[in-house]
C-alpha cells in the first residue's frame, strides 16, 4: 500500500507525525510537501495529493491544513476522489465504512497528534461496507 501525504503549514506539523506513524506501521509514504511551517496555498497540495490518488500513483491519500476543510474542498475537486474531514475515529470508521473514502482530511490546529493516530489507525483498518452504500458512491464518482 501506497499513502500520499500533502499539508499546508498549518498542517505540516501533523503532517509529518502521520508519516511517522505510518512508517511505523510498514506503509510506503509518498510525501507531497510542504516542508516547512513557512505559508503556502493549501489548494496546491490538496490538488497534489488528490491528483496523485486518483492517477493510481497512491493507494490512498492524507492531507492536513489547519482544519481540514480548506484542504478537504481542494481535493474533492479532483475527479474519482472522496475526501472526508474527519475530526473522531467515528468519523474515520463511517467515512470508509459509508463512504469507500480514498482521502482523510486532519486539522493540525484542531486534532492532536494523538487523536489523529487514531483516526488514521480507523480509517486504513475499516472496511468498506458496500451494498445499499456502492450505489452511492458510484453516484459521487459519476458527478
Amino acid at each position: 500500500m501506497i499513502i500520499a501525504l500533502a499539508a499546508d503549514h498549518g498542517g505540516y506539523e501533523l503532517k509529518n507525525a502521520v508519516k511517522e506513524h505510518l512508517k511505523e506501521r510498514k506503509i510506503k509514504v509518498v510525501d507531497l510537501g510542504t516542508n516547512s511551517a513557512d505559508s503556502v496555498d493549501y489548494p496546491e497540495y490538496g490538488k497534489a495529493c488528490a491528483e496523485a490518488v486518483a492517477s493510481g500513483k497512491a493507494d490512498l491519500g492524507i492531507v492536513c491544513c489547519g482544519t481540514g476543510i480548506g484542504i478537504s474542498i481542494a481535493a474533492n475537486k479532483v475527479k474519482g476522489v472522496r475526501c472526508g474531514l474527519c475530526t473522531s475515529v467515528e468519523m474515520a470508521t463511517l467515512t470508509k465504512q459509508h463512504n469507500n473514502a480514498n482521502m482523510i482530511a486532519l486539522g493540525g490546529r484542531t486534532t492532536t497528534p494523538e487523536l489523529a493516530m487514531e483516526i488514521v489507525d480507523a480509517w486504513l483498518d475499516t472496511e468498506f461496507e458496500g451494498g445499499r452504500h456502492q450505489r452511492r458512491v458510484d453516484m459521487l464518482d459519476a458527478m
